[in-house]
């Protein structure tokens, strides 16, 4: 485990840190974690794209996943130095023909997803005439129009090809199932309710013993002017659409949930550089932990981490943020809201970080170096209801 700090704020003043520095709470995490666990009507996967530090997979090991899902033989090896009894599934529907054999052969993976008939050829193919029996499970093309980035454009075969797809799995005498992704940040359980239909006429078209519907990840989280329902709401809409669907009796629930479970559990401590008028220049920006900001439009909470335990009173004031790189991309889009004497050697702490921002990082410009702490505080929480971010501060 990292270092441990009481709080965010505690960690700078101790560090007094120049580079940006993640502050995981493993009692969020675990607590998250718990929590969609307990609503979801199957078993959970952690997608371990969503964040590979080691300290979160150890703390995700021990909260009752049922295991994690992988996307390439390196996330396999992390998942395996971190929690090396734990179950990975490879659901990238296109894996490298030498990717499938390790799994196999050296990792123990059962199961896989799939796509295309030219996958499952190296599927076949790398488990060899003798191999063990494999579970594989057909990624169904789905709609992702209520969700935040559509997957459906790359993955997903349409539910002719995957019926057919099915039958193959199931004539060599493995278990087949089904899987579908409504897209990243899906805030509409109907979304789920319509996929899991069309799952099941698929399956029935197919003719073959479902052994398991993956209903995939896309589970929401909420930023700033962005409430999203809870997991049981998700977790109720799955239930009632898998008992609809007429699937066969003992096909299971799969989920594969990434920022659902993390992305509350890591802030992000970022430094001010230099301030120009109302514009703002950090350590940290779009190349580094910053993409989903700039990219996808989230508005994450922001709070000032004041050095030397001064005090704040200033009124709140709009902001423009830009990155520490030499490039004029490196710019965050619109306005934050932060106390309006906010100046260099600030810092900020930027709420809802597990997700994406750490595995996004890049080393343009050579600044890809950044910190993990562990801290005990309650992280900066998202104004829902509010278009305007809280212009917190907190002493450091």
């Amino acid at each position: 485990m990292a270092e441990f700090f009481p709080s965010a704020a505690a960690m700078a003043a101790a560090l007094q840190p120049d580079m940006p520095v993640f502050c995981l709470r493993p009692h969020v995490l675990e607590a998250t974690a718990k929590a969609f666990c307990a609503a979801f009507p199957g078993d959970v996967l952690y997608a371990a794209k969503c964040n590979d530090d080691p300290a979160v997979l150890g703390v995700l090991a021990g909260t009752g996943l049922a295991g994690f899902d992988v996307a390439s033989l390196a996330e396999l090896r992390r998942v395996r130095a971190a929690a090396p009894r734990a179950a990975c599934w490879f659901m990238h529907p296109v894996k490298r023909p030498a990717e499938i054999r390790a799994a196999i052969h050296d990792h123990g993976v059962r199961a896989f997803a799939l796509d295309h008939e030219d996958e499952l050829a190296k599927i076949v193919e790398a488990a060899g005439p003798t191999g063990p029996d494999l579970t594989l499970v057909v990624r169904l093309a789905v709609s992702g129009r209520h969700a935040l980035l559509d997957f459906g454009t790359k993955f997903g075969a349409e539910p002719a090809e995957a019926a057919a797809l099915l039958q193959a799995v199931a004539a060599r005498g493995w278990q087949a199932g089904l899987t579908f992704h409504v897209g990243s940040q899906c805030p509409e359980p109907q979304a789920w309710r319509a996929a899991i239909g069309l799952a099941g006429r698929t399956a029935r078209a197919a003719g073959v013993p479902l052994a398991l519907l993956d209903v995939g990840g896309g589970f929401p989280v909420a930023y700033d002017g962005v409430a999203v329902p809870e997991p049981a709401v998700f977790g109720d809409a799955i239930r009632v659409a898998a008992g609809e669907a007429g699937l066969p009796e003992g096909c299971r629930l799969v989920a594969e949930p990434g920022r659902a479970l993390v992305a509350g559990s890591c802030s992000l401590v970022v430094r001010v550089e230099l301030r120009r008028g109302d514009a703002l220049y950090l350590n940290d920006g779009v190349y580094g932990s910053l993409h989903d900001l700039k990219h996808h439009g989230v508005r994450p909470p922001m709070r000032l981490l004041r050095p030397g335990g001064s005090a704040c009173e200033s009124a709140p004031a709009p902001f423009r943020l830009y990155g520490p790189t030499c490039d004029g991309c490196d710019a965050l889009p619109g306005l934050v809201w932060l106390p309006g004497d906010i100046g260099r050697g600030d810092w900020i702490e930027i709420g809802q970080m597990g997700a994406y921002a750490r595995v996004l990082r890049t080393d343009f410009n050579g600044l890809a170096e950044c910190g993990t702490v562990a801290v005990a505080d309650a992280p900066p929480l998202p104004e829902t209801m509010s278009d305007e971010p809280a212009a917190a501060a907190i002493a450091a």
